[in-house]
């Protein structure tokens, strides 16, 4: 049997967390918002992917986020490097801002963005541009400058394989031939 003194101090102590607890404002949990914010920031990013303990790819950004789902965002640039089997430089890309989606694995460049084959001497410019390395391919649906030597094509939508060594420009607006002198 417990002692009445003990039952009265357990009761007083059950009242008042009682009156404590019910007095505590109630949160509308609808209202809290989970952060979606970066949870890793890196800068001068230097990235190289290999294959076969061949360098395939590097990446190079001054700044990277990250973000709790995976994706990335490259706000002061991106610069890609491709190679072939040797290790020879093939194909650059580089763009004003850059942005990774973790879920399907596609870079994504924004601004002035540029792709240079060094082989065949080609290059294009665009303000939007995708790459899908699973794929291997480069994309977009915006306006593109292809230069193949001395001459310049001009249309809307464009795919490529990744070095860029054959493409398909889909709505062709013009063309024309470098005059000597023009840069």
């Amino acid at each position: 049997m417990i002692p009445v003194t003990r039952l009265f101090l357990f009761l007083t102590l059950g009242i008042v967390t009682f009156i404590l607890s019910s007095c505590e404002e109630e949160v509308d949990s609808s209202l809290l918002e989970p952060y979606l914010g970066p949870v890793a920031e890196a800068i001068d990013v230097d990235l190289y992917h290999s294959d076969s303990a061949i360098v395939r790819t590097h990446l190079r950004a001054k700044k990277q986020i990250e973000f709790e789902n995976g994706n990335q965002e490259f706000p002061e640039g991106i610069d890609i490097t491709f190679f072939d089997e040797e290790g020879e430089i093939t194909t650059t890309m580089r763009a004003d801002r850059g942005f990774y989606t973790h879920k399907d694995n596609i870079y994504k460049g924004e601004g002035d963005v540029r792709v240079h084959n060094l082989e065949k001497e080609q290059k294009l410019s665009s303000e939007e541009l995708f790459w899908d390395p699973n794929a291997k391919k480069i994309y977009t649906e915006k306006f593109v400058t292809i230069q193949e030597r001395e001459t310049l094509f001009n249309g809307t939508g464009m795919e490529a394989d990744e070095s860029f060594n054959e493409y398909k420009l889909f709505k062709v607006t013009n063309s024309r031939t470098i005059l000597p002198g023009e840069n």
